[in-house]
């Protein structure tokens, strides 16, 4: 299931342009310092922005086409988009959180269950807590969570270590390892960080 990216954008006067395919079980790292359009990258893919031109593609089955009208609403793209700010909804607990696009869902288009997202995240014991007594490496667990249980074809992860201190940096590197290796799901990966990129042994894909 390889994601295939080819998008342009005039943001505030600037160009912002990508081309790239990020291939099953690997990790593509949009990389470059603040500003240049990495997070608009990852919205135009996941269908929050609108590019001016370009194509997008997952699989085969075409999610943005500007020559030919296609323009596939985001709630149907399956990204699971894991935003820098997370976006835990702050009145519900975490099982509410994890289970909100899970619900949503219809059966026969998920992929994992809820017990087998709480097992692999590690977030058995979080689930009865609201988002504002979490750590940030809790949350960003439940997020990731969230994003799993939406049956994702490809995850956006934005700078989501970001808040994170070096300690917890650790641990979601490991899940975002697994969610590679074990789960083979493609990953675009925004980082402004070399030691990130070196770590999950990412492709690079340089913004300037």
């Amino acid at each position: 299931m390889a994601l295939e990216v080819d998008v342009r954008l005039i943001r505030r006067g600037r160009a912002i342009a990508a081309r790239f395919t990020v291939e099953p079980a690997q990790i593509t790292a949009l990389f470059g310092p603040s500003g240049v359009g990495k997070t608009s990258v990852l919205d135009m893919v996941a269908g929050l922005v609108r590019p001016d031109a370009g194509r997008i593609a997952m699989d085969g089955t075409v999610l943005f086409d500007s020559a030919a009208g296609v323009d596939c609403p985001p709630e149907h793209r399956r990204c699971g988009y894991v935003f820098q700010d997370l976006r835990l909804f702050p009145h519900r607990r975490v099982r509410d959180n994890l289970l909100f696009a899970w619900r949503r869902l219809p059966p026969s288009a998920r992929w994992m269950t809820p017990d087998e997202a709480i097992g692999f995240l590690g977030v058995g014991h979080l689930l009865d807590r609201l988002p504002a007594t979490l750590s940030g490496g809790e949350a960003q667990r439940v997020a990731i969570g969230r994003a799993l249980l939406s049956a994702p074809r490809f995850l956006a992860l934005d700078e989501p270590l970001s808040s994170l201190d070096l300690g917890r940096r650790d641990g979601i590197l490991a899940v975002i390892e697994r969610i590679r290796d074990e789960l083979r799901l493609p990953v675009l990966y925004v980082t402004h960080d070399p030691a990130e990129i070196s770590r999950l042994q990412a492709r690079v894909i340089e913004l300037a």
